[in-house]
């Protein structure tokens, strides 16, 4: 990619999450963004649609950098303590951005976003998976329930407690098995 077009997409990445780190998606405006990335707003308007479309493609660079963090993606099926684990871990380490990006009314998008990426990658590699209601209802009820889990909890009891208790929870539920 040109230099020239990577300097001004890191411009406008910089600036709305400057902006929005301070206020509600909703309330910036092209204008705003653009006077803050030192840019004009044909230059945005060469690279987005709106703000919605930079939010919206920040947020999917971000889940795909969630994602690959995973070292298999498949252990949610066969060790899904380890993968919950991982996947926590790889929540936290993201934390700084996701808390901007996925701030308020976005909040619930993480998890739904990171539940598809994974559901995507296993029914490519297990198709039979897609119409599996146990194995479907488990990993949705890993990646939800870890998630908000320890999002709701880590500031009070800490990383560590958090991921003990819900790998206690998880081994004391039935192993997850294929039909």
């Amino acid at each position: 990619m040109d230099k020239r077009i990577t300097k001004t997409k890191r411009s406008i990445h910089n600036a709305f999450l400057a902006l929005r780190s301070k206020k509600p998606l909703e309330k910036i405006t092209v204008t705003e963004l653009s006077e803050y990335a030192e840019i004009s707003k044909a230059t945005f308007y060469l690279h987005y649609k709106d703000i919605y479309d930079l939010s919206d493609k920040l947020q999917k660079e971000v889940i795909h950098d969630v994602f690959v963090s995973l070292s298999n993606p498949a252990t949610a099926l066969t060790q899904p303590q380890k993968f919950l684990e991982e996947l926590l871990v790889s929540f936290y380490a993201h934390k700084d951005i996701t808390d901007i990006l996925f701030s308020q009314e976005q909040m619930s998008l993480l998890p739904i976003s990171i539940e598809n990426e994974i559901k995507e990658y296993l029914f490519k590699i297990i198709p039979d998976l897609k119409q599996d209601a146990t194995a479907n209802i488990r990993l949705t009820y890993h990646i939800m329930g870890g998630f908000y889990a320890y999002f709701m909890n880590y500031k009070q009891f800490g990383s560590e407690c958090i991921i003990d208790i819900i790998n206690d929870i998880i081994s004391k539920s039935n192993p997850f098995t294929l039909k």
